[in-house]
């Protein structure tokens, strides 16, 4: 019996630049210049988002994008205090959510086993709570990171009171903001200096 050997497949590697654009160079920003963002630019914004991994393909991330001088106001009443200027001057914002009704989904994301997932899945909505919080922290990652490749700058935000956003946003949803992220094109002086990283010999180990 003759054994064919196949190449291992060869995955394109990121350039320099863009490297510098996703990750080395990025920054948060904490100014905006006031040039628009589109619907198309936000639109990719998901487009590219949308890959992330989650566990068994869950996708529990959702999106609002508050783009209107009243959804603004109405956002920033529930912001702190530090963070509420920025904001509004942002062209676009995304408060970024989880879905805890997540399985209702898994039929479509997951069709060889979405029925069992959905079932197992029902009465578990301790488990559901963590499985989406801990699945659209990881897919907000690749959010931010979908931003800078747009070609945006990103200002995320944790500072802010949940319960209120929830209750102005999303009363009688099973969506939960856990981020608030400003969206757009750097302003005038838009970035703190540049803080140290964790060495790598406290952050990497080998076994």
């Amino acid at each position: 019996m003759s054994i064919t050997h196949r190449e291992p497949q060869t995955l394109d590697v990121l350039d320099d630049a863009g490297r510098k654009l996703l990750f080395t160079e990025a920054r948060t920003a904490n100014t905006f210049a006031q040039a628009a963002v589109t619907d198309d630019e936000l639109a990719l914004l998901w487009e590219l988002a949308r890959w992330s991994p989650s566990s068994a393909n869950s996708q529990p991330l959702r999106v609002l994008f508050v783009r209107t001088r009243e959804g603004k106001e109405r956002l920033v009443r529930h912001l702190d205090e530090g963070n509420r200027a920025k904001t509004l001057q942002a062209p676009a914002v995304a408060v970024l959510a989880y879905d805890v009704d997540f399985h209702e989904q898994m039929p479509t994301v997951f069709p060889a086993r979405g029925e069992m997932l959905r079932a197992a899945y029902a009465d578990q909505t301790e488990q559901r709570e963590v499985l989406a919080a801990y699945n659209s922290a990881l897919q907000t990652g690749v959010f931010l990171l979908a931003v800078r490749a747009a070609g945006l700058a990103a200002g995320p935000m944790a500072g802010f009171d949940r319960a209120g956003a929830d209750e102005e946003f999303f009363a009688g949803t099973s969506w939960r903001s856990h981020l608030v992220v400003n969206i757009g094109h750097p302003g005038a002086d838009p970035w703190f200096p540049r803080l140290p990283r964790v060495p790598v010999e406290d952050a990497v180990a080998w076994a």
